[in-house]
């Protein structure tokens, strides 16, 4: 009896030790199935710690309906709630509007500038200034048409008393160098509670253009921190380093087009990664991201991405790896009272599939994924949370539409 006790206890702990193996080649922790079960693009790539791919598939049942605010937007990027319930679109071609509470579609609005709208340019993010009740102040960042070819800028205004207008429209910040390209600008705004807007680029997606996220004389594939004036704060990690732009807070990014303050005031972006590639990254102070000498997945033509390796000393590994990717797009963390299940979870647009992903995370791990709104075969571009806890999305699509998820009546 003590010997087939002995052998039966060794099976079990053998076939422990497999399925740990398994889960470790998969990302998972083995506790229970992946959401992701589709074959990976690079299969003989590993996570550097367990749960940093393929998290366990979540379900968090909430009843919730869609309400469809506006309907034939053209590529809208950005929705950025007003005070009073109305609310910012930004639309790609170059237009910003109003969409009342109710739905209404304002007239575009003038005074923002000339966006160059080819490829993946045109007007892209906005944010309110964190003292909008008193200055009434907006920004936006956009593709700007320059000599030589267009880049990432950021721009401020005033909105109108009658929010038809923008007055005292100025640049305050200018990605360098300047390119003819039409892809990778990034580009998300965010003011912290420090006060200071965070700024994210792209490296521009070129070949030859990559070397730059690296590089401290460029913006390009950086988070940048900048005062709402856009002059560089003295703190900045690279203040008075030679050959070193001072605006710049991290490097080593691809594109981001996701940012999100969490509740503790910690910044984390989702970035657009290679194929296979897609990261989720807290962003810490003058750290390295990697891209493209520390990278995951591979090229789009399934060759390896040259010179890269999944770890490197010195680069930070993502939080948290898609593969196949998700293409990213906005990002919010949930504190609102209206979904509570849903309190603590960010949540960011999936362009690929057509989805919100919602992510849930403990002690700045992985430990859940849950995908929403699958049957609605829209393109995630963004999602905000209102003040009432209600979540507003728009799609990227040619009749792009604006939703508002609210609990189920």
């Amino acid at each position: 009896m003590q010997t087939f006790r002995t052998a039966f206890i060794s099976m079990i702990a053998l076939a422990a030790a497999a399925g740990s193996a398994g889960a470790q080649t998969s990302g998972g922790t083995g506790a229970c199935p992946p959401l992701e079960t589709r074959e990976p693009n690079v299969p003989s790539q590993r996570p550097a710690f367990p749960g940093q791919t393929r998290a366990c598939a979540i379900e968090s049942n909430v009843a919730f309906d869609v309400i469809v605010l506006a309907t034939g937007l053209s590529q809208p990027w950005a929705v950025e709630p007003l005070p009073g319930g109305d609310l910012l679109v930004t639309e790609k071609p170059g237009r910003l509007r109003i969409v009342s509470a109710k739905g209404e579609l304002g007239q575009p609005i003038s005074g923002v500038p000339a966006v160059d709208a080819r490829g993946q340019g045109g007007l892209l993010d906005i944010a309110l200034s964190p003292n909008f009740a008193a200055d009434r102040a907006i920004y936006w960042s956009y593709s700007e048409p320059r000599r030589g070819g267009n880049g990432t800028s950021v721009a401020r205004g005033v909105l109108s008393p009658d929010r038809r207008s923008l007055d005292q429209v100025r640049v305050i910040f200018r990605a360098l160098p300047t390119y003819d390209g039409d892809k990778h600008y990034g580009s998300r705004l965010a003011f912290g509670r420090d006060g200071m807007l965070y700024v994210t680029t792209g490296e521009r997606w070129d070949a030859e253009m990559r070397k730059y996220a690296q590089r401290l004389d460029s913006h390009l594939g950086k988070v940048l921190r900048i005062n709402p004036d856009g002059s560089a704060p003295k703190e900045n990690p690279f203040v008075g380093q030679a050959n070193a732009l001072p605006e710049i807070w991290t490097l080593g990014h691809r594109n981001i087009q996701a940012t999100a303050f969490d509740p503790e005031g910690r910044f984390w972006v989702v970035e657009h990664g290679a194929k296979g590639g897609d990261e989720l990254n807290l962003i810490v102070k003058g750290k390295n991201y990697g891209w493209p000498l520390v990278a995951y997945g591979e090229e789009y033509s399934g060759e390896p991405i040259p010179g890269a390796v999944t770890a490197r000393p010195g680069f930070e590994q993502p939080v948290y790896y898609w593969d196949p990717v998700i293409a990213p797009s906005g990002a919010q963390f949930y504190t609102g009272d209206a979904f509570p299940a849903w309190r603590g979870s960010l949540f960011t647009g999936n362009l690929k599939d057509g989805r919100l992903v919602r992510i849930v995370l403990a002690n700045d791990r992985v430990k859940g994924e849950e995908h929403l709104l699958a049957g609605r075969r829209q393109r995630v571009r963004d999602v905000r949370q209102g003040p009432a806890g209600e979540l507003y999305v728009v799609t990227d699509e040619s009749k792009g539409e604006l939703w508002k998820i609210v609990p189920k009546r």
